[in-house]
């Protein structure tokens, strides 16, 4: 979901209204839930008229849009208007005449000359843009298209399903198209050739009553995916037939933030063996030997705040991830999706799982575990504990009477407590009641805003840390109470600082701040999504929004020199961004093998793992990395990771890079 744009997943679903003046409404869900709807109306002269909007916990798009295409399909005209995810406005023209295209939005403007077939992708398009897009790509020779801005598609056939229709079986085909992301995108076309749906175990667009027919859909896809998947593992994870041995590395230990020269490690199967000076390890026959020539060894890092979904996981062992915590997912692929990493079978770390609870109403989290009564809560919490799950992930709209229920149950079936605060109540009353641990740093913002902001479920969480976060430095009698009152506690905060640095302080037509010398490097159509998702900052507020990251920065440093456990996570693109949460901590000041600890020890204590994961040593899995360079000198050489290795199978991180479309380091 983060590799992709929410704008354009979007523009990748639907179906297709035939005869002028023709309309259908197509249903929005999110993890089975119903959140929105499109109408889509043919207007005669290829012209179509589309609305969308759907809501995410007070979160989403609200787009309405019409278009031209030319007698092969191609756009020739396009104008959205409304708001995209976060609310700010959409204002959006196309137009391709006399042999030039121009196009004008938010994030980006541009004008070309076209002299060849070319598709114009929308930065924010309704649902039925992938199936003009599907239908353009088949009438084409070679089923090959140039996009615009920039970029290349296709499209090949993946088989078909017979969904139930109100009188017989209706065939859908699945068509997979390449370009658009990491992987490829599967839409699903009727024997009309039109867009009947597209499905996710997160988001799908469907025709009303048609609901019943997206397990099947989902099903074939992800034989598709996993094959796919499969195949990559297979190719890209070297696995030594004996003893594996690496010579020659600068040894970080977390443990006492020491760095140790000429330093051998012995790997053998999963696990390290022997750790030894290189002249006092002699490798056994036929062992094989990586040279490390001096660079930097250090546990595999962690990511404790992701949603695993498409490509990620390839992403992680890319960067040097090796262990992560999935904060909140489906219940059924996801699970999955897990045990295919376990087996090698999909490139992927080792991943522990939490569960998310939450209430239910307008602002209600796409999940299925939506509760209103204890006994509710209860069941939902055993069912993750029952399911080899290691934390309860309490959402917006837990009620606030139940939340310390949850808590209770949790730590009864051994499962950690952490979340959002719920709305209505405060970050104190929520560790009060039973947390351990409050994802994203905004949390702890708001509760020197409570009681003045108690409902945090919509957009308010975002907006009201704009708008204050300067006036709460570290100085203030409150701000040292409640971080001594959370050191008290023993508290963990997961403060996810780089989506507040690109809420507050973006550019909506640059990239995110972190990703900027990756994005050079990603697929062109990978690279649009990431222009910044920036909040509106609205008049009279830009000094307030401008101050409001380096505040919380200062309140980041705070939190850390009073002893307060911090581990990073990121909630946004995987493996990469990472890197650049490591590089804000050391940015508000802490020292850069603190920070390293924080990705690695830190993480595996917190999660309980630390005989196994976090530091080198014998006994723990052989999860390594190799950094050509010196982060403890400089954090940005955290980038540098050319050697991975997870479970005692070796990576190459430019070979991933190099097949999912990633052009080379510089």
């Amino acid at each position: 979901m983060r590799c992709v744009s929410p704008a354009l997943i979007l523009a990748l679903v639907s179906g297709f209204a035939h005869a002028q003046g023709a309309q259908r409404h197509d249903q929005i869900l999110l993890q089975g839930n119903a959140a929105g709807t499109q109408t889509v109306e043919t207007l005669g002269g290829g012209a179509v008229r589309a609305e969308y909007s759907y809501n995410d916990r007070g979160r989403g798009d609200h787009v309405t849009a019409t278009w031209t295409l030319d007698a092969a399909g191609i756009p020739v005209a396009y104008e959205g208007h409304g708001n995209d995810y976060m609310k700010a406005p959409v204002e959006e023209q196309f137009a391709l005449k006399d042999g030039k295209a121009s196009w004008k939005s938010r994030a980006e403007h541009g004008e070309q000359a076209v002299t060849a077939a070319a598709f114009y992708i929308p930065a924010n398009a309704p649902p039925e843009f992938l199936g003009v897009l599907a239908r353009a790509l088949l009438k084409t020779p070679g089923h090959k298209l140039s996009l615009l801005p920039a970029g290349e598609a296709s499209i090949e056939a993946a088989g078909n399903v017979s969904v139930d229709g109100p009188s017989s079986k209706t065939p859908f085909t699945q068509y997979r198209i390449t370009g658009l992301g990491f992987t490829p995108q599967a839409v699903w076309l009727d024997k009309g050739g039109n867009t009947a749906a597209i499905v996710s175990g997160w988001f799908s667009v469907i025709p009303d009553g048609r609901e019943a027919a997206i397990p099947p859909l989902q099903a074939a896809q992800d034989e598709a995916d996993n094959a796919w998947s499969a195949r990559l593992a297979k190719e890209l994870a070297h696995a030594p037939k004996g003893d594996l041995v690496l010579r020659n590395a600068r040894l970080f230990d977390p443990r006492d933030l020491s760095v140790t020269p000429g330093t051998s490690v012995l790997v053998r199967g999963e696990r390290i063996v022997r750790i030894a000076p290189d002249a006092e390890l002699k490798p056994a026959a036929g062992a094989e030997t990586i040279d490390a020539r001096g660079r930097f060894l250090m546990p595999g890092l962690w990511d404790n705040h992701q949603h695993f979904s498409d490509i990620d996981g390839a992403l992680d062992i890319a960067n040097g991830v090796t262990s992560a915590r999935d904060m909140a997912n489906d219940t059924d692929g996801f699970l999955k999706r897990v045990e295919r990493f376990d087996a090698g079978t999909e490139l992927g770390p080792r991943v522990l799982k939490a569960g998310i609870i939450d209430g239910t109403g307008e602002f209600a989290g796409p999940t299925k575990m939506r509760v209103d009564t204890a006994e509710e809560a209860i069941k939902d919490v055993d069912w993750y504990a029952d399911h080899g799950y290691a934390q309860i992930k309490i959402y917006s709209s837990v009620k606030s009477e139940l939340m310390p229920l949850i808590a209770e149950r949790a730590h009864a079936r051994g499962l950690r407590v952490s979340g959002h605060v719920p709305a209505f109540m405060s970050a104190q009353q929520f560790i009060e009641g039973g947390a351990d641990e409050i994802q994203h740093l905004n949390f702890i913002e708001l509760n020197f805003l409570y009681p003045e902001v108690k409902e945090t479920r919509n957009r308010d969480r975002f907006i009201k840390v704009a708008e204050h976060a300067r006036e709460f430095t570290p100085e203030k009698p409150q701000v040292r109470d409640f971080i001594t009152f959370l050191k008290r506690h023993h508290t963990v905060l997961d403060p996810t600082m780089n989506v507040f640095e690109g809420l507050f302080s973006g550019d909506p037509a640059a990239v995110t701040p972190g990703l900027e010398d990756i994005a050079q490097r990603l697929p062109p159509q990978i690279r649009r999504g990431l222009l910044s998702g920036a909040l509106e900052v609205p008049k009279g507020q830009e000094a307030a929004y401008r101050e409001a990251f380096p505040a919380m920065l200062k309140l980041l440093k705070a939190l850390h020199d009073a002893g307060v456990t911090i581990i990073p996570g990121t909630d946004a693109l995987a493996g990469y961004m990472l890197h650049h949460e490591l590089e804000v901590y050391a940015r508000a000041g802490i020292a850069p093998a603190e920070v390293l600890r924080m990705a690695t020890l830190t993480s595996a204590q917190v999660m309980g793992v630390e005989r196994e994961r976090g530091v080198i040593m014998p006994g723990s899995y052989a999860d390594m990395i190799l950094v050509d360079g010196d982060p403890l000198k400089n954090i940005a050489d955290i980038r540098k990771v050319d050697t991975v290795i997870k479970n005692g199978k070796v990576y190459d991180p430019a070979a991933i890079e190099k097949a999912l479309g990633i052009l080379p380091r510089r």
